[in-house]
């Protein structure tokens, strides 16, 4: 039987079984949400309707394409490229609510049922991407799209279309498609896999019990009470609990004078995946490599990174190449000059040994005390998380004339998630923004924005978005709200820049609205951080929780000056994770890999010092093993050049809520970002391509 008969069979199986426990008119799926906003009835969504849901799904989109391709008459954007673009409704609806689920609030249930999903959401994008016929219609659109009285935007519609199709294989002869189809299927599975072990290995395979109280010595009280909290919930009443979740993690390895504890627990971060256990990644993140480097060749490109950085701003490999070198040439004498005062630091209090990585944390929060007279945990109190939400949402006001009032009647997946409607200036509806803030067991770790619904047309009536931000922050403990770090701060700041693009996004086409290049992306998340930061932001939202106290002058100076702290170890460890990214997906085919050797050698190709790890290691990259950013970890500080040189000239023009400037952001780089080309759209902002030179400033590296 072949397999994909068998899968087939497979499906026909559960489909018929799920029935018998759900009837058709039963699953939210099927029909439009009837909800407020139409967003996802959380509150009627059963693990059951999952399956039924993307067979039915599929087999609607499978009809559209059918019609297509089948058509009769010349191909023309209206017959052709139109309907595509329009098609998979459906499933798009039941895919954004089971994937977005998955990494935010998943179970063993859905785990097993994203297994079965993903090879047969896999053959279906295939069967798509290699349709002959299909094909052969937007070919014919795209051969004539010059001379069909087409506008600008239908043009571009129809050239990413080709080239997609082109990307994907449809030029492939049948045998070198049936290799392809089976290379995406086994990555599928792959991305799954790795992404699984990620979760247990951080939220299930590793806790620090601390049973004697001398050994939280030096953590801040909060801390202190939110490890006792988590040690009550894991059955261990009266003792302390430290997790991987970086809310637990990073406070432990700042603040805790017991090296040997430090130590332990920074091991079991940077071992994830690489314990030799049943959640062990090597093998499969080498399999992962192996089969990128192959469908590279098929497609015709020397290596993974070529073929996904031919579609980017870069447009190769070595103009990444030389872009990171660049940076790494300013930011290692930083760094290393970074460890030689901590060094010092250690020395003076008495210390016999050489500093190591998970001492780094430790003597930074030292170093930035001595150099700065600034302690974190004095910042915490003006940071609590309502205000900080509040003045992301000012900020917007200011900028934009966008308000966001809480609503309290729609249905969420989990208790702690909040819903705001986000309205225009004129009052007019724009959409719905999920926040979902703590660590949970069953979350990824770190932060991310998504959404369950995407800006675009129907019929002619704009569909408004519902965008979700989902973060990983320090939760309440006690009586104390959730004060959140400087890190935390500037993470919701940028989180919530990529929901203002979602939010903004305009565009009558679902493939170019809101549809930019990767190295792109980051540029509106980005850009917004630095609004956190700014000393007139600041003192908009930063309150004390306890006082209301607007934070003081002082505080603002030292935050500000103290902005230049630790850049040469945060750039360094950033591009050392870039660098090994790239390494991997420059491999040709056949392409095979020891990562734990192959990981050194990167490392020592670029001179990384033993006492900085990068950020991600192999066996825990889920950015390039199980997310979307395979060759494309760089893209964070590409955009950096982009945010630092778009909010230089809000600085330079006297107002950094200039409203002129933040109207052609609007416009330029989040309504229409898909328009054109991302350094087009970049231009028609700023009126020039960007500089490195505030970007270098900013971090001290010039």
């Amino acid at each position: 039987m072949k397999k994909s008969v068998y899968l087939l069979a497979i499906f026909t199986i559960l489909l018929v079984s799920a029935c018998k426990e759900t009837k058709k008119g039963d699953n939210p799926f099927f029909t439009e949400y009837t909800t407020p906003f139409q967003v996802p009835p959380f509150d009627k969504i059963d693990t059951i309707d999952y399956m039924p849901a993307f067979i039915e799904g599929i087999k609607q989109h499978d009809a559209e394409i059918a019609a297509i391709a089948d058509a009769a008459g010349e191909p023309t954007f209206d017959n052709t490229i139109l309907p595509f673009d329009k098609s998979g409704k459906m499933l798009r609806r039941v895919s954004k609510v089971f994937y977005n689920l998955l990494e935010a609030h998943t179970n063993d249930q859905l785990q097993n049922l994203a297994e079965k999903v993903s090879p047969m959401v896999s053959k279906h994008n295939d069967d798509i991407a290699m349709n002959a016929k299909l094909f052969a219609r937007i070919k014919g659109v795209y051969g004539k799209r010059k001379e069909a009285n087409l506008d600008a935007q239908q043009i571009r519609v129809v050239e990413k279309y080709y080239r997609d199709f082109e990307r994907q294989g449809a030029n492939l002869a049948k045998e070198q498609q049936d290799q392809l189809r089976k290379v995406n299927e086994e990555l599928s599975m792959l991305n799954l896999k790795f992404g699984d072990n990620v979760l247990a290995e951080t939220n299930k395979n590793f806790k620090l019990v601390i049973d004697n109280k001398a050994d939280l010595d030096g953590l801040p009280d909060d801390v202190i009470t939110a490890a006792a909290a988590a040690a009550e919930k894991a059955g261990e009443k009266g003792k302390w609990v430290f997790t991987l979740a970086k809310p637990s993690l990073i406070p432990f390895l700042q603040y805790a004078k017991n090296r040997e504890l430090r130590e332990k627990i920074y091991s079991g971060y940077f071992m994830r995946g690489d314990n030799g256990n049943a959640n062990d990644n090597n093998a499969i993140l080498a399999d992962i490599v192996r089969l990128r480097a192959e469908k590279a060749k098929l497609l015709g490109y020397a290596n993974m990174a070529a073929y996904i950085i031919d579609d980017n701003m870069a447009k190769t490999p070595a103009a990444v190449d030389v872009f990171l070198n660049k940076l790494m040439v300013a930011a290692l004498p930083v760094a290393k000059a970074e460890l030689a005062e901590m060094q010092k630091i250690a020395d003076g209090e008495g210390a016999t040994f050489k500093l190591q990585s998970w001492d780094w944390w430790y003597y930074a929060e030292k170093l930035r005390k001595q150099k700065y007279d600034l302690d974190e945990n004095e910042l915490k109190p003006y940071f609590s998380l309502e205000n900080v939400r509040n003045g992301m949402f000012a900020v917007a006001t200011k900028l934009y004339g966008v308000t966001f009032e809480k609503v309290t009647n729609l249905p969420v997946y989990q208790k702690d998630v909040e819903t705001f409607e986000v309205k225009e200036a004129d009052g007019s509806h724009l959409g719905i923004l999920y926040l979902d803030y703590y660590p949970r067991p069953d979350k990824q770790g770190g932060a991310w924005c998504t959404d369950f619904q995407s800006a675009g047309w129907e019929n002619g009536k704009k569909v408004e978005p519902v965008i979700s931000m989902v973060c990983n922050f320090t939760p309440p403990a006690g009586d104390t709200p959730a004060l959140l770090n400087w890190d935390e701060t500037s993470t919701l700041f940028h989180e919530f820049g990529h929901a203002l693009h979602g939010l903004f996004t305009m565009g009558k086409y679902n493939r170019t609205a809101g549809n930019v290049p990767q190295d792109y992306v980051e540029l509106p998340s980005q850009v917004m951080e630095n609004w956190a930061r700014d000393p007139e932001v600041l003192k908009m939202y930063a309150k004390h929780y306890k006082t209301g106290e607007v934070i003081p002058d002082k505080l603002v100076d030292k935050i500000d000056k103290s902005g230049l702290f630790n850049q040469g170890f945060e750039t360094i460890e950033y591009l050392a994770a870039s660098v090994l990214d790239l390494d991997y997906h420059k491999l040709a085919a056949p392409a095979k890999v020891e990562p734990e050797s192959f990981e050194k050698e990167s490392m020592a190709k670029i001179g990384l010092i033993p006492e900085i790890l990068p950020r991600y290691r192999s066996t825990y990259f889920s950015h390039i093993f199980s997310g979307g950013y395979a060759a494309g970890y760089y893209v964070y500080i590409w955009a950096a050049v982009l945010d630092a040189d778009a909010f230089d000239y809000f600085k330079q023009s006297g107002n950094v809520f200039n409203p002129e400037l933040a109207a052609k952001f609007r416009m330029y780089c989040l309504e229409q970002s898909g328009d054109d080309e991302g350094m087009i759209q970049y231009k028609k902002f700023r009126g020039q391509e960007p500089t490195i030179d505030p970007l270098l400033k900013r971090r001290g590296l010039k």
